[in-house]
């Protein structure tokens, strides 16, 4: 009969477990892995590969006991941690559904929405096609790769057991104003352009009161924004590389990582 010490399961949780609860969190909060197109059990099998190949380069583990009130603090810290990172690659995504809102209520199609496969809410199609384009940039670009190599320095800068440093996480939480501030700049070439229609339809209802303003400005203000935001794909590719570089980087500041 196998008889194990709570020594022995103390070492595995905290060598494998601890570990693995941090990866498996991450996978479940951040986007295009924890979204519900993935099923839970593949992000788990996942979660565990990923903690296999890592653990033997990981730095040594604190000595817990199996079923101590530490041991639960430690796994809770763990969890938290990785659903941080995960809530900042998030973030980064929901500035194109921010971009997709504003300019389909500019453009006059905000009535114009579809259910989101991968949240399962109603989205804007214009805000489902910017975040389409930004999932394929990311898995083209290799983002994933990168995620996946942050926090596996996060266990070197961030060791587990070391506590967390709470100040700099509400310094960083400051910053996430960035999101929206993003997106309106993004979208502010699109904004300006369908206000100067809409000043030149006003000046020609004032003109003339008796055009059916309604009836000619709505086609002409969805054709006109459709052909900007078609003008405007040809820098979307420069707008992902600044957007990506400064979520990386805050990600990078998070995880205390070089």
């Amino acid at each position: 009969m196998l008889e194990l010490s709570n020594g022995q399961i103390g070492g595995w949780i905290s060598s494998f477990l601890l570990p693995l609860f941090r990866i498996s969190s991450l996978l479940m909060v951040m986007p295009i892995f924890g979204t519900q197109l993935v099923p839970t059990r593949v992000r788990l099998y996942l979660a565990l590969a990923i903690t296999v190949v890592i653990v033997p380069t990981l730095p040594p583990m604190p000595e817990v006991d199996a079923l101590n009130l530490r041991s639960l603090l430690l796994i809770a810290q763990e969890v938290l941690i990785g659903a941080m990172f995960g809530f900042m690659l998030q973030l980064f995504f929901h500035v194109y559904t921010v971009i997709g809102q504003i300019l389909s209520i500019q453009m006059g199609i905000g009535f114009a929405a579809m259910v989101d496969p991968a949240n399962g809410i109603s989205v804007p199609v214009l805000g489902q096609l910017l975040t389409m384009l930004t999932t394929l940039l990311f898995l083209a670009m290799n983002g994933h790769l990168v995620v996946f190599e942050v926090i596996t320095e996060s266990f070197v800068t961030l060791p587990v057991g070391s506590g967390m440093l709470v100040g700099h996480y509400w310094e960083l939480v400051g910053k996430l104003s960035w999101v929206l501030g993003a997106g309106l700049l993004i979208s502010l070439p699109v904004v300006t352009a369908l206000l100067v229609v809409n000043l030149a339809f006003g000046v020609m209802t004032r003109a003339a009161p008796q055009l059916n303003i309604f009836s000619v400005g709505f086609p002409l203000t969805l054709t006109f924004g459709l052909v900007v935001v078609w003008i405007g794909m040809a820098d979307t590719l420069n707008q992902y590389q600044n957007l990506s570089s400064v979520a990386l980087a805050m990600l990078r500041d998070l995880a205390q990582a070089r």
